[in-house]
């Protein structure tokens, strides 16, 4: 069971001492919560970057949940620290074990939280990044599709989990990306016989 930490509401003065903390962006209704991957060919280990922007114009982002898939599961999840932010992975145990590659798994996780410390927020104007790194993807060309809640200041969340091909004014597409069409070659594996699937 996925457990999110709700922030306490902040006076909007704390908006402005967050201008440090975040990442100058023009506030914008079609900034959407998006994934990159560095390296999504077959049997490479992939760090996943979350940009997200912050689209209230009163309100600051104070949390981010991504959802992982389980049918699709990765073997390995490991999570950059974040100053200024809290991080919560969530696992599940599966009824049949499931096969990630080499590996057969039976405990997945299937969420990853942010939630921001004391004052820190992303401020209106602004973005931020979070990173993991996951690991091995599937053999196969595919989309993965990573759907995130984005949980603001004022108690608002907003769920950014429509299909991803949708970008029309005021849809919500899910972040997504594709792994397949590569060799394989060039992945960053380094250091991960040692992350196992623990998060930060």
């Amino acid at each position: 069971m996925t457990t999110h930490h709700r922030a306490p509401l902040r006076a909007l003065l704390a908006l402005a001492t967050a201008g440090a903390l975040g990442l100058a962006l023009p506030a914008t209704a079609s900034a959407h919560v998006t994934v990159s991957a560095d390296d999504a060919a077959p049997g490479a280990w992939i760090k996943l970057t979350f940009r997200v922007p912050n689209e209230s114009d009163t309100a600051g982002t104070v949390g981010l949940t991504v959802t992982f898939p389980t049918d699709t599961p990765f073997a390995f999840v490991s999570v950059k620290p974040h100053v200024g932010w809290d991080v919560e992975v969530t696992r599940e145990s599966l009824d049949e074990p499931v096969e990630a590659g080499s590996y057969t798994l039976d405990e997945v996780v299937t969420a990853i939280s942010w939630t921001a410390q004391g004052d820190t927020l992303i401020a209106p104007g602004q973005f931020d990044e979070f990173d993991v790194s996951v690991g091995p993807p599937p053999e196969e060309e595919m989309a993965i599709e990573l759907p995130a809640d984005q949980r603001y200041s004022d108690g608002a969340v907003v769920s950014w989990s429509e299909p991803p091909d949708d970008h029309f004014e005021g849809s919500k597409p899910s972040p997504a990306f594709t792994v397949g069409g590569g060799d394989g070659s060039g992945g960053s594996d380094s250091g991960h016989d040692d992350e196992g699937s623990t998060g930060a």
